[in-house]
């Protein structure tokens, strides 16, 4: 009998439990090794010790309340190292611990700029997990059970707004250097203020994705009968000096605020107004010299021009006086031989400008060449065409280049050998095939108009069905996009196009709210899992919109899609040899189909190649031939009909 009446005695305590955690609304969940002690006290733990896992792998905690317990000297040194606030007891294991910091260290890159904003993100943590005084502002809300085992399944974290508020405005202007943009881009979805930043960590996270493996709801007040008060440690700011930030992660900070006056405004200054202008007085003063010295410069110009016009019109009167009876006794003989009149002007001149040494040796050298050359025309046509056959020469290497980066880079250059290492140790860069669809300016302010409406949205799967539809020849195979594409993660293509937030699935684009849920994913392109493209990747709105300025994506006035196509160097297979086929299709089906369907619906549509470059070259080198064979007869036309 003493059996059942200790089961019957274990109910009525179970039942006592739940009667009294539903009064108190404290959502309290006791299980069977919790029924005894207080709950929420100080040290004492809401959760302890790891009892289950996800199937990703992510590890749920035990809900059992129990007090906090003293960790060994080593477990204590590694709290330290992360934790430095917490000290004594602590509420978790060493695996719970090492769950902790392996999963903080995955936003420390994005926070490392600003020691002050990754302090106090650190501490939440810090304080979630391990703090001996959890259970006065952690409530296990709800469990869930994992191999016959209770785990945490969700949560209630009490915490000040205070707190809320110092960690946010530590963090909100902290930027990821690689990117250089915001850090809350990336762990926090864009998050505007305190309690976007906390819906977004307490997000239960989806199957292999980074986040909570339970839900966590932050809440700012606890009841009052629970005997629960909400998390207040103290905060730092991002100004703090002991843990100084630099400008660009902390504008506001005192160190990057410029005190000084400016150095035009100091008293006692010296300045020259003149009208409404004012200038300092070593400006005005070097603004004055200036004006001197360019006007005595041409001063001295001005006069020395004049001087030697003068000296000219005096030297006229004599000079025709001396030659003018042998220009008028010679008269006759210069009209009919012209040869001797040029002679004589020659020498007339020779008497009144004299000739330097160069120009005399210079004018006594060819007059002797062309002399020669006349006397002998034979030899001169001969040795000149032996010099143009020798020089003409090197045509028999002579290769057309239509490759853009050797026209550009010489092959001995540093970029070219840098490249061909990378090309030869790593991979190419991929080949790129571009469509930008843009509004059409308005005619009285010239402003675009957005193109983030749900007819263009439209239009663009309608064009995208098009494009997966080219088939392409190359050597009797049939050639698409997906036998070409970059494929980053998988079996989808690495396209860059906002229909990425729908997956490319057309269907997905009413079932997921159509434009509302582009532009949600316009904010959390890397945090909302209905937001990752096919590709399992973020897409980033500045790659597929264009026409926005900074981060106002909905004012974009153009659609930039991209597709990434696989290169190989030159002479490996015939994968550069499929995607030239495809692009020569891409480039017909834009011109034929796709630019009057834009252009039906008052947009813009421009499209390029990875071969379109070297196609334009190809096309300007046979189109300037024609140009070049004209010039050419009409030079030897016109030879012929003046020899005539």
């Amino acid at each position: 009998m003493e059996l059942p009446l200790s089961i019957s005695s274990f109910l009525v305590l179970c039942l006592v439990s739940v009667v009294c955690a539903e009064r108190s609304d404290t959502r309290l969940l006791l299980t069977p090794n919790a029924t005894t002690g207080e709950r929420h006290a100080a040290e004492y733990c809401a959760m302890y010790d790891i009892c289950g896992r996800r199937e990703d792998g992510k590890v749920l905690n035990c809900p059992y309340g129990s007090p906090a317990v003293k960790p060994d000297e080593i477990l204590s040194k590694k709290i330290q190292s992360l934790c430095p606030t917490i000290s004594g007891n602590v509420c978790c294991t060493e695996a719970q611990f090492d769950t902790l910091r392996a999963q903080v260290q995955q936003a420390i890159p994005f926070l490392v700029g600003c020691p002050a904003c990754l302090r106090n993100f650190l501490n939440l943590f810090c304080e979630l997990s391990c703090s001996p005084q959890q259970s006065l502002f952690i409530n296990v809300s709800s469990v869930s059970k994992v191999k016959n085992n209770l785990t945490v399944d969700g949560i209630d974290f009490f915490i000040t707004d205070a707190f809320g508020e110092g960690l946010y405005d530590s963090c909100k202007d902290v930027k990821f250097g690689t990117m250089n943009t915001r850090a809350l881009n990336f762990i926090g979805a864009s998050a505007q203020n305190f309690k976007d930043w906390f819906a977004f960590i307490g997000r239960r996270a989806a199957p292999n994705l980074p986040g909570s493996p339970y839900a966590i709801t932050f809440l700012s007040t606890a009841p009052e009968s629970s005997g629960m008060r909400a998390m207040n440690i103290s905060t730092y700011k991002c100004g703090d000096i002991s843990l100084g930030c630099s400008c660009g992660d902390c504008p506001l900070s005192p160190v990057c605020a410029n005190t000084a006056s400016p150095p035009g405004h100091k008293e006692g200054s010296c300045a020259v107004r003149i009208g409404s202008l004012k200038a300092k007085c070593v400006d005005f003063a070097l603004s004055v010299l200036y004006i001197i010295m360019v006007s005595m410069f041409l001063g001295w110009g001005f006069f020395h021009r004049k001087r030697e016009r003068n000296e000219t019109s005096k030297m006229k009167p004599s000079s025709n006086a001396s030659d003018g009876g042998e220009i008028l006794s010679t008269t006759g003989q210069k009209e009919d031989n012209p040869s001797v009149q040029m002679l004589e002007d020659s020498t007339a001149t020779g008497n009144i400008v004299q000739l330097s040494i160069v120009q005399g040796y210079m004018s006594k050298f060819y007059r002797r060449y062309g002399t020669w050359v006349a006397r002998h025309p034979t030899i001169v046509l001969s040795l000149s065409l032996a010099a143009v056959v020798l020089l003409c020469l090197g045509l028999i290497r002579f290769k057309v280049e239509t490759l853009p980066e050797k026209l550009w880079v010489g092959p001995g250059s540093k970029a070219a050998m840098e490249k061909r290492f990378f090309d030869s140790h790593l991979a190419p860069f991929y080949r790129i095939e571009q469509l930008i669809l843009a509004t059409v300016p308005d005619t009285k302010d010239g402003k675009s108009p957005g193109i983030l409406t749900e007819e263009n949205i439209k239009l663009l799967f309608e064009i995208q069905k098009k494009i997966d539809g080219i088939r392409a020849n190359y050597s009797g195979s049939m050639v698409s996009l997906t036998d070409i594409c970059l494929k980053p993660l998988g079996q989808d293509c690495g396209i860059q196009s906002v229909l990425q937030y729908f997956q490319m699935d057309p269907q997905n684009y009413d079932n997921n709210g159509g434009l509302e849920h582009v532009m949600y994913c316009l904010q959390h392109y890397t945090s909302a899992e209905s937001c990752m493209s096919a590709f399992k990747g973020p897409l980033d709105p500045s790659t597929a919109l264009g026409g926005f300025l900074g981060n106002n994506y909905s004012e974009a006035s153009a659609f930039v899609v991209t597709y990434p196509a696989n290169n190989v160097i030159g002479g490996e297979g015939n994968e550069n040899d499929k995607a030239i086929v495809w692009e020569k299709a891409f480039v017909q089906l834009a011109k034929e189909e796709l630019l009057p369907l834009v252009l039906s619906k008052n947009l813009t549509l421009s499209f390029s190649s990875e071969s379109s470059i070297g196609e334009e070259l190809k096309r300007e080198s046979t189109a300037d031939v024609i140009t070049i064979l004209v010039s050419v007869f009409l030079f030897f036309w016109l030879f012929y009909s003046f020899g005539s």
